[in-house]
């Protein structure tokens, strides 16, 4: 079966082109991609996870604090952009790798509506600052290199995988082509097809000829495939609104669009408003609810980051044929460090935590190997503080199809496990499933870990588990026991 994945050129031609100090420092030609694959990878990753820019400011900006205080659309909006392209900038130049950095989802949730109405806005964005200062410790003294690196490589590759089925769930998810059954409807079913087991809305046949098309480009090996498909269902979102007057979705019109309406908006550009940078509290956290509790809080919020880069991490190089023999990336200690820095940027720009973004997956797809990518794709953020209006074009149901599509590719290095041995299959197999069925990365690497440990245990094999997947594997069972552990220190 025949890749997808856009082809290095050969090393005679890649041999015979001038190269340059741009070309020497980013690695192009040295990782087989092109100045036109970069720019177009860039633009591919910044449309896939653009809506961060809209999304963010929903979660954090309207959520109150313990004093009912919010911290507004706007300023959150303006500051998402920033600290995404200042870090996705510098993940490119120091880390030198295609990975785009932006608000990390699930952790901005968690802020929101467990850690804020228990503080106040600065002193949650204080043990973000927090969480990001020990982690940033941790890759200094290589402890998160050293863990990275004891994971077995076909674990490694399970978790890619999972994280391929994962990101074409949030796809399917987010254009409402698949949803959850609420809980009335007497049902143990989850999930189903669409609204009430069947699909309706014109959205959602925008969606399905976005993923149709983004498809058939990529089997057609047609340039800019990812951006293309994104671009064109984009138009197609536009013009149906226009012809149809679809309008907002949600609950009283399941129907319609998914985040934003695809209209033109009436005014371009915004000066954007910055008065959030600076606003945190380290300390106020402790004050309010204890040393207990922030010992907590700070151990869920390190833990889930620590792992959801790592799993991102292996599941981007392995999409980019970016990892050694051994399953490793070449210069990690780089990417976890600008990743860890960017948690920190995350609670000082008071956007929560920042981390590295899976739909960087797009601008891979289309070719990108390198930081030039990131640069291209940090610019654009940059600019979109001053265009967030331009920015609420693209409606989920355009940029989904990209990540179904991306799902699949990722998912094709399952042929590289060993199912014959059950004691890396099963706990494979479990990270697979578990990632896209409890909608977390970090829990899917931490069931596959446990179950690892103890298959090889049972198997009389424990000399072939690293003393490091011993230590994160119990770290993995406080993880999952956090609630039982909080009720036994009276923590609420």
């Amino acid at each position: 079966m025949q890749s997808s994945r856009p082809e290095p050129d050969p090393p005679a031609q890649r041999s015979t082109r001038p190269v340059g100090a741009l070309d020497r420092y980013f690695e192009v030609s040295a990782r087989g991609s092109t100045y036109s694959r970069e720019i177009r990878g860039g633009l591919a990753t910044f449309f896939a996870m653009s809506y961060i820019v809209v999304l963010n400011p929903l979660i954090v900006g309207t959520a109150g604090d313990a004093n009912g205080a919010t911290l507004g659309v706007a300023a959150v909006a303006s500051v998402t952009a920033l600290v995404a392209g200042v870090m996705t900038i510098l993940m490119g130049v120091v880390g030198k790798y295609p990975f785009a950095i932006a608000t990390g989802l699930g952790l901005n949730a968690f802020l929101a509506s467990t850690v804020a109405p228990e503080m106040t806005w600065a002193d949650a964005m204080g043990l973000i600052v927090i969480e990001g200062v020990i982690i940033s410790i941790l890759v200094l003294t290589g402890l998160r290199t050293a863990v990275f690196n004891a994971v077995p490589g076909q674990l490694k590759t399970a978790i890619g995988v999972g994280i391929g089925l994962y990101i074409a769930l949030i796809g399917f998810v987010d254009a409402g082509f698949v949803s959850r059954i609420p809980d009335a409807a007497g049902t143990t079913t989850p999930l189903q097809l669409g609204v009430d087991g069947s699909l309706f809305g014109w959205p959602v046949l925008v969606f399905a000829i976005g993923v149709l098309l983004t498809a058939a480009l990529v089997a057609r090996r047609v340039k800019g495939a990812i951006l293309l498909g994104i671009l064109s269902t984009t138009v197609l979102a536009i013009i149906v609104e226009a012809l149809t007057g679809t309008g907002e979705g949600g609950e009283s019109n399941p129907g319609g669009w998914s985040l934003v309406v695809p209209t033109l908006p009436d005014q371009l550009v915004e000066l954007p408003n910055l008065g959030l940078l600076g606003q945190f509290n380290l300390l106020g956290s402790f004050d309010r609810i204890g040393l207990v509790a922030v010992l907590l809080l700070v151990f869920t919020l390190m833990l889930v980051d620590f792992f959801d880069t790592m799993g991102t991490v292996v599941g981007l190089g392995a999409e980019g044929d970016l990892l050694d023999d051994k399953g490793n990336l070449p210069g990690i200690g780089r990417v976890f460090f600008i990743d860890s820095l960017a948690a920190v940027a995350g609670g000082a720009g008071s956007t929560s935590s920042n981390t590295t973004f899976i739909e960087s997956a797009a601008g891979i797809g289309e070719g990108a190997r390198t930081g030039l990518a990131n640069v291209v794709t940090g610019v654009l953020f940059l600019l979109a503080m001053f265009f967030t209006p331009l920015i609420s074009i693209v409606p989920f149901e355009a940029a989904s199809p990209a990540l179904v599509v991306i799902g699949f590719l990722m998912l094709t290095q399952v042929r590289s496990i060993d199912f014959s041995d059950y004691g890396v299959a099963i706990p494979a197999f479990l990270t697979m499933v578990v990632m896209p069925f409890t909608y977390s990365i970090s829990a899917g690497i931490g069931v596959g870990f446990i179950a690892y440990v103890v298959l090889r245990v049972v198997q009389a094999r424990p000399r072939e588990i690293h003393p490091l997947m011993w230590v994160v594997a119990v770290l993995f069972v406080v993880y999952f026991a956090i609630e039982p552990i909080q009720k036994a220190f009276g923590v609420s």
